[in-house]
């Protein structure tokens, strides 16, 4: 009996799950994808909310840096947003023509014996694409976008009247001048880099994460993976930061980083071979 316990423990693999977000993560970002997304974001903001086009940038980039998403800042502020026409406005009009299937990314993750989940904080139509466009659509067991974290987010008013009727908070203002009695409105959005929903998706797709390896191109979003247990893969860069375990220039890196993730199913023909082996003995 201690033998096979033994066993067991240094024959289970490290690993029983991967967890892959989408953007300048499964394609890089030299694609120029991410630029379009911000310049489209920031042209919803003049055109859709009427925010003044000089104090864009600036509020764009403080919204993605508090609340994770620029997206999820507009509607912690104030802004009503339609989610949908949000979505078709800023991936919509993305020429997701330009990227190209990808054999060698979709031979490597057929090639691992493990599960494979998308977490991503786009929607699901975008997603969709990416995967398509790269031909990864059954690479995967599941996919999490923001309409999975998210599934009531209909709004009743128009993004415009929203603005006219509900006070919007002054996040420039507080930066500038941080008032610590006055507390930063929450945003009913849940996604990537709260801790919150890595414990969604975990509970949703039955992870572990303490054998599983978050792959993401953010370092926000990796160190709150750490965090929360997962073991983190920083994509898009070969230089280590706190919370990174491992740091790959580039995605079709993962076999030469990572070889142990081949291994896993030899170690299972082994268990198997070692559990007859047992029960014969017994």
């Amino acid at each position: 009996m201690a033998y096979e316990e033994n066993f067991q423990k240094t024959s289970e693999p490290k690993y029983d799950c991967l967890l892959f977000d989408i953007d300048d993560t499964l394609y890089p970002f030299s694609s120029g994808l991410a630029t379009l997304v911000k310049n489209n974001i920031q042209e919803y903001m003049t055109q859709k909310l009427g925010i003044e086009e000089d104090k864009v940038q600036e509020l764009c980039l403080s919204l993605y840096k508090i609340y994770g998403t620029t997206m999820a800042g507009l509607k912690a502020v104030g802004y009503d947003l339609d989610y949908d026409d949000f979505h078709r406005f800023v991936h919509g009009r993305l020429p997701y023509s330009t990227l190209k299937p990808d054999p060698i990314l979709r031979n490597i993750i057929l090639s691992l014996p493990i599960r494979k989940v998308v977490f991503t904080n786009a929607d699901k139509a975008h997603a969709a694409k990416i995967i398509a466009r790269l031909g990864l659509e059954d690479c995967f067991e599941r996919i999490i976008s923001f309409e999975t974290l998210n599934p009531n987010t209909k709004t009743e008013e128009s993004p415009v009247a929203a603005t006219e009727t509900r006070e919007i908070f002054d996040i420039s203002s507080y930066i500038a001048n941080p008032d610590p009695n006055v507390e930063l409105p929450k945003t009913p959005v849940i996604c990537k880099p709260s801790e919150g929903a890595f414990e969604q998706v975990f509970k949703m797709t039955n992870i572990n994460p303490h054998k599983t390896l978050f792959f993401d191109d953010s370092i926000r979003n990796i160190q709150t993976g750490k965090r929360v247990g997962l073991h983190t893969v920083l994509v898009g860069t070969s230089h280590k930061a706190e919370g990174v375990d491992i740091a790959l220039e580039h995605i079709h890196n993962i076999r030469e980083a990572l070889p142990e993730l081949w291994d896993a199913d030899k170690a299972e023909e082994i268990r198997a071979r070692q559990k007859v082996a047992i029960e014969t003995i017994a």
